[in-house]
């Protein structure tokens, strides 16, 4: 949730800039040279070279040695960026702006609430309790007194469940953004955690559910693999256990798994979690297979967890295109793209499920239904208007029309974010691409929207010099692409301001509406931000993912490129004054969109990118994307996956953009050396003369669990760079 804030005082929309061709040898020091080992592989009949596979022994001391080298030059080339400290600065004056942040609230019927917190002086959130809306606040979990092993490593909680008598907490956490996450229990009265400990947790698809007695739970488990195992191998056979408190984790019972009783065949990239649904007597097995979105749901008494009994019984499957899910008693509604690219959602029974004769609660149209949550008044459907959420409010009665929630003028964006089914209505919280949104309590009764006055108006909230705007660019094949474009109102359309623009597409995901303070930093400068939502993401629905996956994946970049021609066109910038940016999975947008179109962006970031596909099965974190991207084991995927690697589309002698690669070094779901190859390979191929950095950071990962100062100071780094290649003088190196 990001409740931002807005400008104090605007800069000038005119600074000095300096011949580009001074550009590429104002650098602190060169980097080292990667040496050149080919080694080929045949796929199908294509020869292909890999001049780098060396670094994918990423802990040699060859790659260590080149890799710190790297980071070493691209630290004090971008410290030696005039205007980076100030730049720093700024952005950390306008995230303090707001005293606080608070998310992930917890209500409880007795109108107890639980959150994270997060002080504007503080690097990561906290785990809070209060006593009411109104009443007495106690902080419970402080990740920054856990024991550290030396002084920069770091932990983050990145989960807590409250349990139903509201006496214990289980919570997650992982050090230093490696996702390696490890369950406790903590006793609220005393503060202090239980014995019980649990590693290994698979919390991604899968958090841990209390069971209604309040002392036991179920959970997710990763299989204890060798050390010498493969890494493909890491994700394998996951399993759901229920754990009783004080019993020792290994004795936990195993219930929803392959070869566990009564559990349906899996396999071994399936993920399976078991939910345990507030207010109803049944569990929902839930099989995520690998990263597809649809995943298969299956139904057991509650009573019948861990006992010889237990029988789950078929709710849905891949073939019926279910996404999401909530349970009100006897009842589970399915959020499906079945017979509905845009999606619907129907109810049926969990004592006789059947999708065939479920019933139509939200039809499809031409908005997409995008998510579902039950409360005790009714059910909460987010819709996807454009690029805005909207709401409707879905009475359980029978035939009765969904009511539209009004949200407020200027923040026409709003979500669900609590919801509960042993209470009424829920919370909203509204968002902008201009302004801070905030978070409202929706009476269901007087059908109102009151602020819960829970976060604070911060100094920079609500400024007026801002204006966005959303277009529809034609892309290479006439298709339709939605551009969100941000910037002062006072900008000139011509050709001149610094702009970023930014895509991901791909699972489905949808970018959503958010304002973020320090983006100010960019604004205030006469710089304009632009979000592209092209194909692989989720705007229009499943067949807008599904036009930017495997085969049809290259549309996810044109789009981008698209994008970029409707910025320079329309007077925003010129592409010596565009930047591109994309990260994990929008690596493929980024990296193929400059070895595609290299004239047409000043610079970009690639942040933790998938930028070689053809090695990204290799790793952990491969198998379970192969429905998104593909295998190499089939010839026409291979020859999908070798169009989308950015590494194998990189071409000896062409003037490629000014480069940043970054990268946290304990990174599970991209590892560093796809960044450290890609890097190689563009400073080899280059001759551009523009610099190509790779930043590392050793004690981040894929940027979840990273702290506030680590956020920011990359973010510094990033916009000092472009700047820099932008030929602003304010950012040349001293």
């Amino acid at each position: 949730m990001n409740h931002h804030q807005g400008i104090a005082v605007l800069v000038p929309l005119v600074w000095t800039t300096i011949l580009p061709g001074i550009l590429s040898i104002a650098m602190a020091e060169t980097p080292p040279v990667a040496p050149v080992k080919v080694v080929t592989n045949s796929y199908h009949g294509t020869t292909v070279a890999d001049p780098y596979r060396y670094m994918e022994d990423f802990k040699s001391p060859l790659v260590q040695d080149w890799v710190k080298g790297q980071a070493e030059v691209t630290e004090k080339t971008l410290r030696s960026l005039r205007g980076r400290d100030a730049l720093l600065t700024r952005i950390v004056e306008l995230n303090a702006g707001t005293p606080y942040t608070l998310f992930n609230i917890t209500r409880r019927p007795s109108g107890d609430l639980f959150y994270f917190k997060q002080l504007a002086t503080e690097n990561v959130a906290k785990v809070y309790f209060r006593e009411g809306q109104t009443g007495k606040e106690r902080m419970l979990i402080d990740p920054e007194t856990f024991p550290k092993q030396d002084e920069r490593e770091h932990f983050t909680v990145s989960f807590f469940r409250v349990s139903p008598d509201g006496s214990k907490l289980l919570y997650g956490f992982a050090a230093s953004g490696s996702e390696q996450t490890t369950l406790q229990v903590r006793d609220i009265a005393t503060g202090k955690d239980l014995p019980d400990t649990i590693d290994r947790l698979e919390s991604d698809y899968a958090l841990p559910y209390w069971l209604p007695d309040g002392k036991s739970f179920v959970y997710s488990r990763r299989r204890r693999v060798s050390a010498a195992a493969p890494p493909t191998e890491g994700y394998k056979f996951t399993q759901a256990f229920r754990h009783s408190i004080g019993r020792d984790p290994d004795d936990s019972e195993l219930i929803f798994a392959n070869g566990a009783v009564g559990s349906p065949e899996m396999a071994e990239m399936d993920f399976p979690a078991v939910i345990v649904p507030l207010g109803s007597k049944w569990a929902i097995g839930q099989i995520k297979h690998g990263d597809e979105t649809d995943i298969s749901l299956y139904a057991a008494p509650q009573a019948s967890l861990g006992t010889p009994d237990v029988m789950w019984t078929k709710v849905c499957g891949r073939a019926d295109q279910v996404t999401s899910f909530a349970v009100r008693a006897d009842d589970i509604y399915l959020l499906t793209a079945l017979d509905a690219p845009r999606f619907k959602v129907v109810r049926t029974s969990l004592d006789q499920p059947s999708i065939a004769s479920a019933t139509v609660v939200v039809p499809a149209g031409k908005n997409v239904v995008d998510s579902l949550a039950v409360a005790q008044d009714a059910l909460y459907v987010g819709i996807l208007a454009g690029v805005p959420s909207k709401i409707l409010r879905v009475p359980f009665a029978g035939g009765a029309p969904p009511e539209p929630i009004e949200l407020p003028a200027e923040e026409p964006s709003g979500s669900v974010v609590a919801a509960s089914p042993d209470l009424a209505g829920v919370l909203v919280e509204t968002d902008s691409w201009t302004r801070a949104g905030r978070l409202y309590r929706y009476d269901s009764e007087a059908r109102t929207l009151t602020d819960t006055g829970l976060l604070p108006q911060g100094k920079f909230d609500t400024p007026d010099s801002l204006s966005s705007t959303e277009v529809m660019v034609a892309s290479h094949d006439g298709v339709k692409v939605p551009l969100s474009i941000i910037h002062r109102k006072d900008i000139r359309l011509d050709g001149t301001n610094p702009t970023l623009i930014s895509g991901y597409g791909a699972y489905g995901f949808t970018e959503q509406m958010g304002y973020d303070p320090s983006k100010l930093a960019w604004l205030e400068r006469g710089g304009v931000l632009a979000v592209a939502h092209v194909r692989g993401g989720g705007a229009f629905g499943k067949e807008w993912h599904h036009a930017g996956r495997k085969l049809t994946k290259p549309n996810t970049w044109k789009d981008f490129i698209a994008c970029g021609e409707y910025l320079v066109k329309a007077g925003y910038t010129s592409p010596a004054k565009l930047a591109g940016k994309g990260g994990s999975a929008g690596g493929i947008l980024i990296g193929r969109a400059i070895t595609e179109r290299p004239d047409l962006f000043a610079a970009v970031q690639i942040s933790v990118g998938c930028t070689d596909m053809l090695r990204f099965e290799t790793t952990m974190n491969g198998p379970p994307n192969v429905p998104e991207f593909g295998t190499v084991t089939k010839v026409e995927e291979f020859r999908g996956l070798l169009s989308m690697s950015t590494f194998h589309q990189i071409q000896d002698g062409r003037k490629y953009p000014a480069v940043l690669l970054t990268h946290g070094i304990n990174d599970p779901r991209v590892e560093p050396w796809v960044s450290a190859k890609t890097t190689a390979r563009l400073q080899a191929a280059s001759t551009s003369g523009k610099p190509i950095l790779f930043r590392v950071d050793y004690h981040a990962g894929h940027g979840i669990g990273s702290t506030r100062k680590q956020r920011h100071a990359e973010q510094a780094d990033v916009w000092s760079f472009l700047l820099w290649q932008f030929g602003d003088a304010m950012f040349q190196p001293q």
